[in-house]
């Protein structure tokens, strides 16, 4: 992890760039797609959901949740993904879901940056690294 300057623009800026956004969107997607069906199951993509840590209370300190909410949240967020309800998610499934949680994020953070603690492999690192590149080229 790491501590990163963050704001809307940056991420606004990195889901336009398709070439960028794109390429991360179907690595992802490979990584998650362990059986090579071209589809993500509920329990191929549980693992990024996890990831996401939803329930992170204070500075990495995650807060025990009843199951069942849990189970319920996942289900959601699946859901999501899932557009046409056929219980698997494809890559346009992905990217577009994933385009627009990023997108909200983005609107949520405004313009003005802020500090965020972000995982290496996050799709808002990429975005952090995208700019840093852009502002030293």
């Amino acid at each position: 992890m790491s501590v990163e300057l963050l704001d809307g623009a940056t991420i606004v800026s990195f889901v336009e760039d398709e070439e960028a956004f794109n390429g991360l969107i179907h690595d992802r997607f490979s990584n998650l797609d362990t059986n090579h069906d071209g589809f993500l199951s509920y329990s191929e993509i549980l693992k990024e959901f996890q990831s996401m840590r939803v329930f992170e209370t204070h500075f990495g300190i995650d807060v025990k949740r009843d199951p069942d909410e849990l189970a319920h949240v996942y289900d959601s967020l699946f859901e999501k993904f899932d557009h046409d309800a056929n219980g698997a998610v494809d890559l346009e499934e992905f990217k577009m879901e994933t385009k627009s949680m990023m997108l909200a994020m983005a609107n949520g953070l405004g313009f003005l940056p802020v500090q965020m603690l972000l995982e290496e492999d996050s799709f808002l690192k990429k975005a952090v690294e995208r700019e840093a590149m852009k502002i030293n080229a």
